[in-house]
């Protein structure tokens, strides 16, 4: 019997709920507004009603509220997009992303549940909307709407790494209990250990990436590409090589784990005529074995981009020079692992490596928002 029955607005694929028909909670009815998304929902969910469409559609909107009172919800899970407030994204105040939360609020309003979730970046903290012409933050917004029916945690602020996820990932989560439940909702005690990508890791094959350059130079640079990839894939077929190009891979090569290949005094990105390439400290980076990866991005298949490196492992190379296996972005593999998900989620085989990639980034850790759940569920 389910414990709570939930709608999650601006649901992505998923990724939070991958847990709640373990703990009882009854995800009936989402909405997102990408279509492809949604069948990706649809597909790892099958019970549960995807409308698909913009919750800033009045109808649609509409649709949303009355099926969500036919079915009796009594729990509303609203993550609306953060790319407009991230420090990874734009941080555009104007960004019209940042006003959704508007929507989610209107919905919880109509719907009025018992226990509403609404997560976003630590900006939102900062973040401010506009309501009737009217600036505000976006905490004395939810305050405003929602205060005099909803008791609301004191500490909006958590992060992933502190219960059981192997990543970082701060986060804002503002917990509502309706006042007439008596229950007062916060998150769970931070636990003592932490979970590091050694911890995480340490049983997985390791790989190397496939060059875009083609099969003969990759053979060139890694002769056991080929029995590596054989023992990856018995592991999972999601553990299987990235593409990259041969010079993002020879810079990885010469980069220790827990540093940037920007700091390298020969094998430094560069252009094409040897210019360097000005980046951020945190770009052409690897993970650190010895902590928790950093915050995973929807950008994670690019070696680019901030802190998407496997950590690698040192080795001696045929001429005697120290280098790092690994020289790559996590597997779609590995982001199961360090997001939390279960190693055999289902995705979905239609889903391009594109979109798992992206769709991963964009999600909570589903163990933080379990054992978020569990907190609440343990006091009904």
């Amino acid at each position: 019997m389910s414990k709570l029955v939930g709608l999650s607005l601006f649901s992505n694929v998923g990724v939070a709920e991958a847990y709640f028909k373990d703990i009882g909670v009854d995800i009936v009815l989402a909405n997102e507004i990408v279509p492809e998304r949604a069948k990706f929902y649809a597909d790892v969910y099958p019970d549960t009603e995807v409308v698909c469409g913009d919750i800033t559609d009045d109808v649609l909107r509409g649709e949303i509220i009355s099926k969500a009172i036919e079915k009796d919800v009594d729990f509303v899970m609203a993550t609306p997009p953060c790319q407009g407030m991230s420090k990874l994204g734009s941080m555009d105040p104007c960004d019209v992303r940042n006003q959704l939360v508007y929507y989610a609020v209107d919905v919880i309003k109509a719907v009025q549940p018992k226990f509403i979730l609404i997560e976003n970046v630590p900006q939102a903290l900062k973040t401010c909307i506009y309501v009737d012409g009217n600036s505000m933050l976006i905490p004395e917004y939810l305050a405003g709407e929602l205060s005099e029916d909803y008791y609301v945690n004191e500490d909006q602020r958590v992060k992933a790494m502190d219960y059981g996820v192997p990543q970082m990932r701060p986060r804002c989560i503002f917990l509502f209990s309706r006042r007439d439940t008596g229950i007062l909702w916060n998150f769970p005690t931070v636990e003592k250990s932490q979970v590091t990508l050694a911890d995480a890791l340490k049983d997985i094959p390791s790989i190397d990436p496939l060059l875009r350059e083609g099969y003969e130079e990759t053979i060139k640079l890694f002769p056991d590409y080929e029995s590596k990839k054989a023992e990856a894939l018995k592991v999972s077929k999601w553990h299987y090589p990235p593409t990259h190009s041969k010079r993002h891979v020879e810079w990885m090569m010469h980069t220790p784990s827990g540093t940037s290949a920007i700091y390298n005094e020969v094998y430094y990105p560069q252009k094409p005529d040897g210019t360097r390439i000005s980046a951020h400290e945190n770009q052409y980076r690897r993970h650190a074995w010895e902590k928790p990866c950093r915050t995973i991005t929807q950008n994670n298949g690019v070696i680019s981009s901030l802190c998407c490196v496997h950590p690698g492992y040192p080795y001696k190379s045929a001429t005697g020079e120290i280098l790092y296996s690994d020289p790559r972005v996590f597997s779609i593999y590995e982001l199961l692992i360090v997001s939390s998900l279960p190693t055999d989620w289902p995705i979905p085989d239609w889903a391009n490596e594109s979109l798992i990639r992206h769709v991963i980034g964009e999600g909570i850790p589903p163990i933080l928002v379990k054992k978020i759940m569990i907190e609440l569920l343990n006091q009904l």
